[in-house]
């Protein structure tokens, strides 16, 4: 059979843009590409990559507040979110259009338009024209996820509508304790704006070290997160005066805006996977095997549909060994193995590898940690503390974790990780000379575990 392409992928994003650059670029094959939205997917235009500029934005504040502590002449103003906004508008756009260049120069033929599944070999675009591949990759990422039933939810936004405001709200709730969540608490917070966060659980952050999980809970309220776990909401009002919201716990207030951020689920509605026997899982992911392909051989997936791990390196990488596998001859597996990641609250989490409580269900552990003032906080009486903490095999001596919560804790993982991915021992950080004086020096000069298990 003669199809219109060797390769069709449904998703713009880091992943599909990733596969269908490389399998057409780099390997030759006949490759289109459907869009829907924005080239660039959540990663670019409504992700991390907006985010970050965010929360660059929304430190400044403070910086600015430490540079007076320091001695420097400086007066804190307000935050113009309308320069903000334009400029990040433009990098946004600057971005995209980067993406689009790189897929039109690897040959990649895009559509501007939606694509569903026909049948095995046959894209339905949703400008009326059918488009036939050998292998068709969903790439189509993930979705904030709302609680239909709570009543009035439709007056709540979601982390994708931040980014579109017209003007930034005097007052703001944010739903959910999960990285999204906190991560905007500590933007908005940074940009002047009164924040209060309900989380129905125990404990922020849940999936991460228990340890960890505590102390920034304890540095987000200290910053002036009004945060309350145990607490959800239970009916939402749209008002004159904005949106009043009745918790769990009795309490009644208006906000000007209602934020959920109640994690995220996979972008698959209306596709047309299931009619075609495309296996889905309970949480509504494409369920993939190894090498991303999905209980029908022709369908492939990578990303955030697939419920993997869900960040955009990840993605970035599974497109590239798919379109490696399929097209390049080589058979590369994406590797899942100690990844690292970052939680950009303020300070900012970086881990890799195991938390504490996975590790001591795996066997006898020990664990180091410190947790101390920083020189550049003490020095201007700061309360808030960094957290270092290594979670070691007490058999075979190798550094099953790492957990930092610091200022640039993103930065100082990536690092960490190397070593942690090669199988370095905690002797092997003893070995290693300190750079004083740094935060990151604790890494290497922790000698004494706090305890056992």
């Amino acid at each position: 059979m003669n199809f219109d392409f060797d390769l069709f992928v449904i998703g713009g994003g880091s992943g599909g843009a990733r596969a269908a650059r490389v399998a057409s670029g780099e390997h030759g094959a006949k490759v289109g590409l459907a869009e829907e939205y924005r080239m660039g997917g959540t990663c670019v235009i409504r992700g991390c990559v907006p985010k970050k500029l965010m929360v660059f934005a929304s430190e400044l504040g403070n910086r600015a507040d430490d540079a007076r502590a320091y001695g420097w002449e400086i007066e804190r103003g307000g935050f113009d979110w309308q320069h903000f906004h334009g400029k990040l508008r433009e990098e946004l756009d600057r971005l995209e259009g980067i993406y689009r260049r790189n897929l039109e120069r690897a040959g990649v033929e895009i559509f501007d338009c939606r694509a569903t599944l026909h049948d095995a070999h046959t894209v339905k675009l949703s400008d009326g024209r059918r488009v036939t591949a050998k292998h068709i990759l969903i790439a189509t990422g993930g979705r904030p996820f709302v609680p239909e039933t709570v009543e009035g939810w439709e007056n709540a936004n979601t982390s994708n509508d931040v980014f579109l405001l017209d003007e930034l709200p005097k007052s703001v709730l944010i739903v959910g304790g999960g990285y999204i969540a906190c991560e905007f608490a500590c933007i908005l917070n940074g940009l002047g704006v009164e924040v209060t966060q309900f989380y129905r659980g125990a404990q922020i952050l849940r999936g991460f070290d228990e340890e960890a999980r505590g102390h920034i809970s304890e540095l987000i309220k200290e910053s002036g997160v009004d945060l309350h776990v145990g607490t959800d909401v239970k009916e939402l009002d749209k008002r004159d005066d904005g949106v009043w919201v009745k918790a769990t716990d009795g309490r009644e207030a208006v906000y000007d805006r209602v934020l959920y951020a109640t994690g995220r689920r996979p972008n698959i509605e209306g596709l047309g996977l299931e009619e075609l026997g495309v296996e889905i899982g309970r949480r509504g992911q494409i369920v993939v095997d190894e090498w991303s392909q999905t209980s029908v051989p022709s369908i492939f997936a990578v990303g955030d549909v697939t419920d993997r791990i869900n960040l955009t390196p990840v993605a970035i990488r599974e497109g590239h060994a798919f379109a490696d596998t399929m097209f390049g001859g080589k058979k590369i597996k994406p590797d899942h193995e100690l990844v690292p990641g970052a939680v950009f609250t303020q300070p900012e989490y970086g881990y890799v590898g195991m938390t504490e409580e996975e590790a001591r269900d795996q066997g006898p552990i020990e664990v180091y940690c410190a947790t101390f003032m920083p020189m550049k906080n003490a020095f201007i009486g700061k309360t808030a503390r960094v957290l270092f903490k290594l979670i070691v095999c007490a058999e075979t001596r190798k550094v099953l974790g790492c957990h930092i919560v610091s200022e640039e804790a993103g930065e100082l993982i990536q690092l960490a990780a190397v070593a942690i991915k090669m199988g370095a021992t905690k002797e092997d950080f003893d070995r290693t000379v300190a750079v004083h004086p740094t935060v990151s020096e604790e890494l290497v000069t922790m000698r004494t575990p706090v305890r056992t298990a």
